[in-house]
């Protein structure tokens, strides 16, 4: 998600140039904006590869033709510029990729469509400005996003993309190795085979070469510790491999640029709507990552005959998918929406009996419902499982915050479990972390137990008082009996609020950890298939809820006899007043 607003207003700047330049096709003006992009990235990515290679101690082979290069055009007058992009860089865009690529493939109908030089001129400023390589993110998807959102289809569509931190969360956890066949079946902008990339490098990467930013990214990602059969894998066709749907191509082109920009100069990335019966990958994948579309509209006399006959979601199919493209002992993670979890549909029920009795569930992870805002509201969890392999007990974390508001805004916030989700997972089969973590967790307890039963020795005096004071002693029937418990004004009120204030604060700092340290729980099989193999953390989660206070009902009766005996009073003044005595 596109979060710095300055870069926002320059491309909602560079939007309304288009627009007023004559691409008043939507469409358009996203597909030249992702080419100029593209060459702008491409040209400092050029810059960046010398660099390291210069690190490495190595003679740098420049791979962009010095023609092609943004820094050298972007320097012609406009006319000359425009003239150049059209009639060299553009029929030239093809080549950068090796043979076989899809990049090569959809570059090959690439058209410049900008016919004013003075657009050109003001586009290629504003990209300037932009200051895109500095930019700590995968700018080109995210820009690709927020215009998507000027047009209002991203929710419609499905093609909003997942957030950054939520990929390099589901990424790190299934922790794709060198060497493993990656694959997205639905994969957009190509974000989760770019971060699986990205994981694999950094991994073999030297320590003191890597350096992180303030969002945690890795940059100088040259994997000098890669094997040589490991980087020959790694440049073939089978290493990454992506598929979309888009029938009109743009989403293809820019997945293809995207995974040039960042490394991989033969992408793999091709137009396959891969549960029709023209994608016959069976077994082809050790590692998926992705996000299938939720609301898809799917052809069901086209689904492969492989998968399901008895529903047309999408995000079932998708599961039964990729169990097929699996290989055995290959290993998934996948984002559903929270209905795949509990739904109680026949198709719903048996996709999950699948996973778990004939392969292994390995783990769930619960997400708040606005980790898609603004584009959609909808509760969502990721699964990861294992083909082939056997379930026995389940890993559930039900995450509550994600590190951003959970509202249209997806602000930086402070509170943040990713980070207990990935020492939770990687330390999940270690006894003693286990055991350390449960034995705060009764610590925890025992400190909070007193602390919370006098908080509700405080919420009934709150009450006793509120209720004396609301009376009002001058409403009394003059019955000595009750003189003891007439209030004695808002002193004694503001030291109980005060009082409460205080233990509230004492309760919130221990309550925060434990509610942290019990959103990772362990379930077993049978508990999951006693329950219809339902896998909604809310129902497994164990939260010990907090005890509300309650009166008792004998001095609630009183407490009504003595209203009514103040009503009764107060009548008495109001006829006495309309008496005239």
């Amino acid at each position: 998600m596109l979060t710095d607003s300055k870069l926002r207003s320059q491309v909602d700047a560079l939007w309304d140039k288009f627009w007023t330049g004559g691409l008043t096709n939507p469409l358009d003006a996203i597909e030249q904006f992702s080419y100029l992009l593209f060459l702008k990235r491409l040209d400092d990515r050029e810059n960046a590869a010398e660099r390291q290679a210069k690190r490495r101690g190595e003679r740098y082979q420049p791979k962009v033709p010095k023609e092609m290069r943004w820094s050298v055009w972007k320097q012609m007058k406009a006319e000359e510029m425009l003239k150049h992009l059209k009639s060299v860089v553009f029929p030239k865009l093809a080549d950068l990729a090796k043979d076989e690529s899809s990049f090569d493939e959809y570059m090959r109908g690439a058209e410049c469509k900008i016919n004013k030089s003075s657009l050109l001129v003001e586009a290629v400023n504003l990209l300037d400005q932009m200051e895109i390589s500095q930019q700590n993110q995968d700018v080109q998807g995210d820009l690709y996003e927020y215009l998507l959102s000027h047009l209002s289809i991203a929710g419609r569509n499905g093609q909003f993309r997942t957030p950054r931190h939520i990929i390099r969360m589901m990424v790190q956890m299934l922790d794709p190795k060198p060497k493993e066949r990656i694959g997205d079946l639905a994969a957009g902008t190509g974000g989760f085979l770019i971060n699986a990339h990205q994981h694999i490098l950094e991994k073999a990467t030297s320590k003191d070469i890597l350096e992180y930013d303030a969002d945690g990214m890795a940059h100088h990602l040259i994997g000098d510790q890669l094997q040589d059969d490991a980087r020959k894998f790694m440049k073939g066709k089978k290493y990454l491999r992506g598929f979309d749907n888009d029938s009109g191509m743009t989403m293809l082109r820019i997945g293809s640029m995207n995974l040039m920009l960042h490394g991989i100069q033969s992408p793999q990335f091709f137009y396959m709507d891969t549960l029709s019966k023209g994608y016959d990958g069976a077994g082809e994948f050790d590692v998926i990552l992705m996000n299938p579309p939720f609301k898809g509209a799917v052809d069901k006399g086209d689904v492969h005959p492989d998968l399901p006959s008895d529903t047309t979601k999408s995000e079932l199919l998708f599961l039964h998918l990729i169990l097929r493209a699996l290989d055995m002992g290959g290993r998934a993670a996948v984002i559903v929406p929270d209905g795949v979890l509990f739904g109680s549909s026949r198709a719903h029920v048996e996709v999950r009996k699948r996973i778990i009795e004939e392969n292994r569930l390995d783990g769930v992870v619960s997400m708040p419902s606005g980790v898609f805002k603004p584009y959609a509201g909808v509760s969502t969890a990721v699964l990861f499982f294992t083909r082939g392999a056997q379930t026995k007990d389940i890993w559930f974390y039900d995450m509550e915050h994600d590190g951003f508001s959970l509202d249209d805004k997806r602000t930086k916030a402070d509170e943040n479990d990713i980070p207990d989700i990935l020492e939770c997972w990687k330390k999940r089969a270690d006894k003693k972390f286990s055991d350390t973590r449960y034995s705060r967790i009764e610590e925890l307890k025992t400190l909070l137990a007193p602390l919370k039963s006098e908080r509700l020795k405080l919420q009934a005096e709150l009450n006793r008082v509120q209720f004396e004071t609301a009376i009002d002693t001058r409403h009394s029937n003059g019955d000595s009996r009750n003189s003891t418990s007439y209030p004695k004004g808002n002193t004694e009120l503001s030291n109980i609020v005060s009082r409460l204030s205080n233990i509230d604060s004492r309760i919130s700092l221990p309550q925060a950890e434990l509610d942290r340290l019990t959103r990772q729980f362990w379930v077993t099989k049978e508990q999951v298939k006693a329950n219809k193999y339902d896998l909604s953390a809310s129902r497994y989660r164990q939260v010990d809820a907090d005890a509300a206070y309650h009166e008792k009902p004998s001095v609630t009766l009183e407490r009504l006899a003595r209203l009514e005996s103040v009503m009764m009073s107060e009548i008495d003044e109001l006829k006495k007043l309309v008496s005239g005595k």
